[in-house]
């Protein structure tokens, strides 16, 4: 998973999202499948991440 590889590790887990974090970032990953585009690009962003980056890290 890229944001394991990105350093954010799972910090709580529900029936329909999973809460990732870094330490200094929460992130709230709906389980649904697949996430649209608009939805992981808020993620990416909240993740402090570019989406070039993201996609090297796929």
């Amino acid at each position: 998973m890229p944001l394991i590889r990105a350093g954010f590790r799972v910090a709580g887990e529900g029936r329909k999202h999973v809460v990732m974090s870094d330490g200094n970032r929460f992130l709230t990953i709906p389980r649904s499948n697949p996430i649209d585009a608009y939805t992981m690009g808020g993620i990416v962003t909240d993740a402090g991440r570019g989406v070039e980056e993201f996609k090297k890290l796929l």
